[in-house]
């Protein structure tokens, strides 16, 4: 072997292997979506892909990401007017209910003896409040046969008693019949416990003959206070009668 073949030989063994380049990553949308979530500014400092993205629209077609961000900014700015008109609202029918509440308190100081006390909480409650029917039975007091309760009717209302607030919807049948007449009539009603499980003043009534008008989920806020300034306005009735016989 001459030297050259010897040098070139040395040199093949000692040659450096070539190192193998890595293989190739796919991309996954998750790994895309996650590096956007962690930089959401991304956009910032490439506008110009804001204009090159295309999303599908639901009315076909394709739109620019800018411009689907602007249609849901949109949705976004009428939701929120939608519900700010509806809190507004809400607030409104607060501020009528609370002056109702507050005339119905004036009214009630202005009651001469108990049956003017039933007779102007039921005119307040039906021009007032617009209820279309309204009952007022009490037990063991001193009224007409119109507005007493019997102690079997009375007994009717235990679960309501037991409940200790207003009852709404659609309540039950031989609770209506003690309380309207025509309890067949009715589509939906509110009941309300004057006194406390220990002491059964009576109960208060409100009907409607539309099914939706009185509805289980409804706020009893106002129903509550109505029957606080009634069973009250009651209570010091009863006391000053007996106080005065």
């Amino acid at each position: 072997m001459t030297g050259q073949q010897s040098s070139n030989a040395s040199a093949a063994k000692t040659k450096t292997p070539k190192t193998r380049a890595p293989e190739d990553r796919t991309i996954s949308a998750a790994d895309v979506e996650a590096y956007l979530r962690e930089h959401p500014d991304f956009f910032q400092g490439h506008l110009p892909l804001l204009d090159i993205l295309r999303l599908p629209h639901p009315t076909g077609g394709a739109v620019s990401l800018l411009e689907r961000q602007v249609a849901l900014l949109r949705e976004k700015h009428r939701a929120m007017e939608q519900h700010m008109g509806e809190l507004v609202e809400r607030a409104r029918d607060n501020e009528r209910m609370g002056q109702h509440l507050h005339e119905l308190a004036k009214t009630l100081m202005r009651a001469e003896n108990l049956d003017a006390v039933l007779a102007l909480t039921q005119d307040a409650l039906r021009n007032e409040l617009g209820a279309e029917r309204v009952s007022i039975r009490l037990a063991h007091r001193e009224v007409d046969d119109l507005h007493a309760l019997t102690t079997s009717e009375l007994a009717t209302f235990d679960p309501l008693f037991s409940r200790g607030k207003a009852q709404c919807g659609r309540v039950p049948a031989e609770m209506l019949d003690v309380l309207f007449d025509d309890a067949e009539e009715i589509g939906s009603a509110i009941l309300m416990p004057l006194g406390n499980e220990s002491d059964h003043i009576g109960v208060l009534g409100l009907a409607s003959e539309s099914a939706d008008r009185f509805e289980p989920d409804m706020g009893t806020y106002f129903v509550t206070h109505i029957g606080d300034l009634l069973a009250e306005s009651i209570r010091c009735h009863v006391e000053r009668a007996h106080a005065a016989a």
